[in-house]
């Protein structure tokens, strides 16, 4: 079982672990700071270093309770001292984008009462579908103006776990139209934006709004009868 750091600490960039199993050129080591992707998020990238080497971090996966760090050169053996030391500037843009994404999404549940049917990332930019029988070039507009106002709030992001039965006493808190978490997860991670959204979430965020910048709306288009897509792009900081 391998320590997930960036649970509690998003911005947690350099991190000390021990190798603890390999496979070809992958590692699994005791806890990492790498996301492993999941929920739309991709995974991170970075670097591992040792004594007498080092090697580029090209793939994470959790598979099960080891996350599994695929490296671009023959692995250190078991028992190694490593640092591990993440491309910080792509986890950040990621953890902008995801935290635009909680803004798009509190912000069309609270105004409009939409579900989340489905989404996607990379770093600066992103989709989210919603349960929405009508979009338009008009409505795509006023949503911009919207989550922007969210932003300039400057409203603290609050990441905590609360036990299972705890976290499904809040209202919503799951806001996808399917129910994604397992009878099997006994703890709930919960991501809130004070004052806007509150939600169960495994990935990495930003600790304020005001980090995420300027929110552009540059799509929107119509996936089904009730099933309609925004695009989002984030500006570069």
């Amino acid at each position: 079982m391998t320590e997930l750091l960036y649970l509690t600490d998003c911005y947690l960039r350099e991190f000390e672990a021990t190798v603890v199993a390999t496979e070809g050129d992958r590692v699994a080591l005791d806890r990492t700071a790498f996301y492993p992707g999941g929920g739309g998020q991709p995974a991170d990238g970075g670097r591992l270093l040792w004594d007498d080497g080092q090697a580029q971090v090209v793939k994470v996966k959790k598979q099960g309770g080891p996350v599994w760090h695929k490296l671009d050169v023959e692995p250190p053996p078991v028992g190694t001292a490593v640092m591990g030391m993440l491309d910080w500037e792509h986890r950040y843009q990621l953890m902008r984008t995801h935290t635009a994404l909680h803004i798009l999404c509190g912000l069309i549940w609270r105004d409009y009462g939409a579900l989340v049917t489905g989404g996607n990332m990379e770093p600066l930019k992103a989709r989210m579908d919603f349960e929405l029988e009508h979009m338009s070039a008009d409505f795509a507009q006023e949503v911009e103006g919207k989550i922007n106002a969210e932003v300039a709030a400057a409203r603290p992001v609050n990441i905590y776990i609360l036990p299972r039965q705890e976290a499904f006493q809040i209202p919503d808190l799951i806001r996808t139209k399917i129910n994604l978490l397992p009878e099997s997860i006994r703890e709930v991670r919960v991501v809130e934006i004070e004052g806007l959204d509150i939600q169960a979430d495994g990935g990495t965020h930003v600790a304020n709004t005001r980090e995420v910048g300027t929110i552009h709306v540059v799509g929107h288009e119509s996936k089904g009868r009730i099933n309609k897509r925004l695009r989002i792009a984030l500006e570069e900081r």
